[in-house]
C-alpha cells in the first residue's frame, strides 16, 4: 500500500481538526510509515481510517499514540549512558540543585534510569527532574512505573553494562536489580522502586505547540529519538526552544542518530554523544 502526499495531507487535516494534535511539521516519510502500519494493523482503507479519527475518539487517540510515541527502554544505547554517569553528571557533583528536563519520555523508563544514576553519584536529592510527553496516557504508564518483566528482560543487559561496569578501567560493581526495581517473573512485572517513582515530575506538554515548561532553566536536556520523527523546520524550532530553555555550558542529549543542523549548530558544541551550549 502506497500513501500519497495529499493523502497524508488528509490525515494531518482530520486530526487537527478532531483533536488538539499538530502534526504539521512531522516528517512526511516517518507519517506515511506509520500510518501505512496502522491501515494494515486495523484492516482499514484510508477514507475508513479518516471517517474513523473523525467519529471515534478513543480510535484518534489510540493512532496518535501509534504516530507520535517512540520505543523507549532502560538505559537505552547504553555507551550514551556511560558519558552521561562519567562525564556529565560529575561536573555537577558541587551544584546545591540540578534541574533536568526529560522532552519526550514516553512511558518513563530512560527518566527513571538517570534517577538510578544520580542516586548511585549520591546526587539524587538535589535534582529536580522533569519528564514530559505529548501523549497523556504514556505520561500516567510514566508515572506508575510498572512494565512487562519479559519484554524488558534483554534490557536488563543494558543496566548491568551502566551499572555494574567502568568502560574507563577493568572495575566491575555490584548494583543488584533488587536496589532500584521490584521483579515478579510469575506475575510478568517489573516496577520502578517507590522512592524512585515519588521524585520525577511527569506532565502532559507539546514539543509543537507549547513554547516551554514556565520553570527555570535547566543544566540538563534530555530529548532522544523523538526529533527524527519531524522535518528541518520543527526540528529547529524545537532546538531553538531547548537552547533558550537552556543554562549556560548545559547539555543537550539528543538520540544517537540525532543531529543539530543548519545556523542554531553554531550555538551549541558539539562533544561526543552530546551537545553543550556555548
Amino acid at each position: 500500500m502506497t500513501i500519497s502526499d495529499q493523502e497524508i495531507k488528509c490525515f494531518i487535516s482530520a486530526i487537527k481538526k478532531s483533536s488538539p494534535y499538530d502534526l504539521s511539521d512531522y516528517s512526511y516519510k516517518s507519517l506515511k510509515r506509520r500510518v501505512t502500519k496502522i491501515l494494515n494493523d486495523n484492516k482499514l482503507d484510508f477514507s475508513s481510517l479518516i471517517r474513523k479519527i473523525s467519529e471515534n475518539n478513543d480510535f484518534l487517540e489510540s493512532t496518535v499514540r501509534e504516530i507520535t510515541v517512540n520505543t523507549t527502554e532502560l538505559f537505552r544505547d547504553p555507551p550514551v549512558w556511560q558519558t552521561i554517569k562519567y562525564e556529565i553528571l560529575p561536573k555537577f557533583k558541587n551544584h546545591e540543585s540540578i534541574r533536568i528536563w526529560h522532552a519526550g519520555c514516553s512511558t518513563g523508563q530512560e527518566v527513571y534510569s538517570l534517577l538510578i544514576l544520580l542516586y548511585e553519584l549520591n546526587m539524587f536529592e538535589k535534582t529536580i527532574i522533569y519528564g514530559t510527553d505529548l501523549n497523556a496516557t504514556v505520561i500516567e504508564e510514566a508515572k506508575k512505573g510498572i512494565y512487562k518483566y519479559r519484554f524488558n528482560l534483554v534490557y536488563l543487559d543494558n543496566f548491568d553494562k551502566v551499572m555494574k561496569q567502568n568502560p574507563n578501567n577493568n572495575e566491575v560493581y555490584d548494583v543488584p536489580y533488587s536496589k532500584y526495581l521490584e521483579i515478579d517473573k510469575i506475575r510478568d512485572i517489573m516496577k520502578i522502586k517507590s522512592f524512585l517513582l515519588k521524585k520525577p515530575i511527569f506532565l502532559t506538554h507539546d514539543l509543537v505547540t507549547v513554547s516551554d515548561l514556565g520553570t527555570e532553566s535547566f543544566h540538563i536536556i534530555l530529548c532522544r529519538n523523538v526529533i527524527i520523527y519531524f522535518n528541518f523546520n520543527l526540528q529547529n524550532r524545537v532546538f531553538n526552544l531547548f537552547h533558550k530553555n537552556l543554562l549556560d555550558n548545559g547539555y543537550l542529549i539528543l538520540g544517537a542518530h540525532e543531529t543539530i543542523l543548519g545556523p542554531l549548530s553554531e550555538k551549541f558544541q558539539k562533544s561526543n554523544h552530546v551537545n553543550i551550549k556555548k
